[in-house]
């Protein structure tokens, strides 16, 4: 009974540790294999690029952080009927933890193969697994587990690696060398000096300020295909409406590709709350809705590639080829550009020298731990500025909303005007532009702003300006491949080509969706939708180029004729 009590199982959590009926337990062991475990035995470590599905059926098995280190730490331990993982089993991503057995028994081990399709067929037992995952990444990231940053809050590559980190729900803790005491004699047994910073430090290596890519490959992040296999889809990137189009593309069966540059979601997934998006009535966060979005596209079997960004686009004997960054070309035979739109920059002096230290175009928690408890400022009047304003509001001790306008109505969803004017930190200031930015050394202290009627100025207190004035298509990379509007968005539908369907841009076999298309409804929702449409109209394109054997069966209920 002693041995029993030294390593107490941890309780539930949010359904993060579930334990599966026997029923769920049967059905995973017909693909699976049972066998017994001893004592202090690791049956995956920290760092391993892959790992396989593991329930435990006697004993305990514990998730440990720098298991064998000075600093190891135990984060959960799991009893009979409990499985292990996280949601990296599913993403292909290397493993935070190490799961070493406390008490002898058995487990059940499943490969990871098998898992995905069992997740994908038998629903109550992935709804179970995959709200678990979820449930499991949210606290691995809460408890600061997972590789660290070590940098300047100055730099604008700490920034940079720490965007990168946070857009891509990977657990991970930064360590400020300006003001962590830990910070020092951590490079100093690293052998590297200050200035050389920022460093990503995880199990097995030290990566001296990485590109995005580099640091994705180190945690596993899965990389475009360099074979040279035609897709039947292959998505330009994966805000709401790209997502949605890999969602039903796989699900109908077409071989789909999404790519994006930094991260799946878009602007969007920088929304610290959505809440007009139909069916989630208590809102939902753009993060947890890229999370689930991009999980179910994988589910249906799509490719997902982050960081790949698309530079070209081409065609070549009757097929489309998208060029990436790092010189590789993806063929498909169709193509859906969603690459979305990017904050403009206001003509405001120095605003260049302040631009990933203390100005930014997104509110995300990596935002308002860099601001907490410090006045910000807030320019824009659409419902971005307002849903920046209200996050940053539970942290910072002032914001300050500036509004070039006379009102807040004329572009802002009234329940959003609503939270806005109610909120007592927040201070919403009419008739006000940015004309000067105030600081030294990329630290902003305040900035001049102007009252457009009066031309009064007068100096505001902010340590951090976040930017929501309106965006500009990411369109650069297209060429003159396609037909765009004067603003440089992608033309679709009649306006594109005479008798042109709605989605299809001046080229056949490539369609455009969400913020990207001229015209669109710069809605979640509207996106989405969008998003599933593009897939009818690829299926059409796809029926009438491509020989009966080759056409998928419509997964139930999604068929594109329904």
């Amino acid at each position: 009974m002693a041995e029993a009590e030294a390593f107490p199982e941890t309780p539930d959590r949010d359904g993060a540790f579930p334990r599966l009926s026997d029923d769920q337990i049967d059905t995973l062991s017909k693909h699976g294999e049972r066998r017994r475990t001893e004592a202090g035995e690791v049956l995956y470590r920290e760092g391993d690029p892959a790992y396989d599905f593991v329930v435990v059926l006697e004993g305990k098995v514990a998730a440990v952080q720098d298991f064998g280190e000075e600093e190891e730490r135990t984060i959960v331990v799991h009893g009979p009927g409990r499985f292990l993982g996280e949601l990296n089993l599913l993403t292909g991503q290397a493993a935070f933890l190490t799961a070493v057995v406390r008490e002898p028994g058995e487990v059940l081990v499943v490969p990871v193969q098998d898992l995905r399709h069992l997740v994908a067929r038998d629903s109550a037992l992935g709804d179970l697994i995959l709200r678990a995952f979820l449930a499991r990444r949210t606290i691995l990231i809460g408890l600061g587990t997972g590789f660290r940053i070590v940098g300047s809050r100055y730099s604008p590559d700490t920034r940079r690696l720490r965007e990168f980190a946070a857009r891509n729900r990977l657990p991970h803790r930064w360590i400020d060398v300006e003001q962590d005491a830990e910070a020092e004699a951590l490079l100093h047994a690293l052998h590297v000096k200050p200035e050389d910073t920022p460093v990503v430090v995880m199990r097995d290596r030290v990566l001296r300020n990485p590109t995005n890519a580099e640091l994705a490959r180190a945690v596993g992040l899965r990389a475009p295909s360099t074979d040279d296999s035609l897709s039947d889809l292959v998505v330009v990137g994966s805000g709401p409406a790209g997502l949605a189009a890999a969602v039903y593309g796989a699900s109908d069966g077409l071989s789909t590709l999404a790519l994006d540059a930094v991260a799946t979601g878009g602007q969007a997934e920088t929304t610290s709350r959505i809440e007009n998006y139909l069916g989630f009535p208590s809102g939902i966060s753009g993060l947890e809705l890229a999370e689930r979005a991009t999980i179910q596209a994988r589910k249906f079997g799509a490719r997902i590639s982050v960081p790949a960004e698309a530079t070209s686009l081409r065609e070549d004997a009757g097929h489309w080829v998208v060029g990436l960054g790092d010189g590789q070309a993806l063929r498909s035979r169709t193509v859906v550009i969603a690459t979305g739109a990017h904050y403009r920059r206001p003509a405001v002096p120095r605003l260049d020298e302040f631009e990933g230290t203390s100005v930014y175009y997104a509110a995300t928690q990596v935002e308002a731990v860099m601001c907490d408890g410090a006045p910000v400022a807030v320019v824009g009047a659409g419902n971005s500025a307002g849903q920046a304003a209200v996050f940053l509001g539970k942290s910072a001790a002032r914001v300050h909303l500036l509004v070039r306008g006379d009102d807040l109505a004329g572009r802002m969803s009234r329940y959003l005007v609503d939270q806005v004017e109610r909120h007592p930190r927040v201070e919403v200031r009419l008739h006000t532009e940015v004309r000067e930015l105030v600081g030294e050394g990329g630290a902003l202290e305040a900035l001049v702003v102007e009252d457009n009627r009066s031309g009064e100025r007068s100096r505001l207190d902010a340590r951090a300006l976040f930017i929501f004035i309106g965006a500009d298509p990411c369109t650069g990379w297209l060429g003159s491949e396609l037909t765009l509007d004067a603003r440089g968005f992608v033309l679709t539908g009649p306006e594109a080509v005479a008798g042109g369907r709605m989605l299809e841009t001046s080229r056949p076999g490539v369609l455009a969706v969400g913020d990207v298309r001229s015209g669109s409804i710069k809605r979640v929702t509207a996106a989405v939708g969008e998003g599933a449409i593009a897939v009818r109209l690829a299926y059409d394109h796809l029926e009438g180029r491509v020989e009966p054997a080759h056409l998928p069966s419509p997964a139930p209920g999604l068929s594109p004729h329904s």
